[in-house]
């Protein structure tokens, strides 16, 4: 083993690509960790904050034995960069959170409050006085994953409209698209092949009684 970690393609190729994903690791999950931190999530940014040091250990460990090996300090700031990028990424992904969205619209916001409110969204209205005249404010609390069904409305019903996008730490009761939508909807109405297999069944009942 001790041959194989001297000779110069684990030395200038191995070591510094292990490094690399290393680091991509640790970042990854700092970037997540700090997600749910802000959140107030008190089971697994713990979690990940365990993993997160031990693997940065073990990369700060292999730089601090190869000091003299440039590719070592390249492999590291590639992989903060990388890690970086690819936790934002994953945090889109998850859309974990809730986000209140605060409308703005110097004309009728009817419309608007209507849709939002038919797709399952709490909305408040409040006329309000705005420095060109008299306006709507609109605001909702939304799940993040929701967040561009919001926009869309928007852009339908109030395309010139001011609005703006927050963080939300904790949201109590409230109205918000129910999470067994899409189980009511199977039962209103049941995929092709389930009424087919209803009917089928149905068949076989009617042969039987005869």
């Amino acid at each position: 083993m001790a041959p194989l970690l001297n000779t110069w393609y684990f030395v200038y190729l191995i070591l510094p690509l292990l490094i690399l994903l290393g680091r991509v690791c640790d970042v990854t999950l700092g970037t997540i960790r700090i997600m749910f931190v802000t959140r107030g999530n008190k089971l697994f940014a713990p979690i990940l904050g365990f993993f997160e040091v031990f693997i940065w250990l073990l990369a700060i460990r292999q730089i601090m034995q190869n000091l003299n090996n440039i590719l070592c300090y390249f492999a590291y700031a590639g992989g903060f960069a990388i890690g970086n990028l690819i936790g934002i990424k994953i945090e889109e992904k998850l859309a974990y959170g809730k986000l209140i969205v605060r409308i703005i619209t110097s004309k009728d916001a009817g419309n608007l409050t209507q849709s939002l409110r038919r797709k399952g969204f709490g909305v408040t209205r409040i006329p309000a006085e705005g420095s060109r005249g008299r306006v709507s404010v609109v605001y909702t609390i939304i799940d993040r994953a929701h967040l561009d069904r919001v926009i869309r409305a928007i852009d339908q019903y109030n395309p010139k409209s001011f609005y703006t996008i927050e963080d939300v730490r904790s949201a109590k009761e409230g109205i918000f698209p129910g999470q067994f939508g899409s189980v009511r909807r199977f039962f209103a109405r049941p995929p092709k092949f389930y009424r087919q297999l209803r009917v089928y069944r149905r068949m076989l009942i009617q042969r039987k009684s005869k």
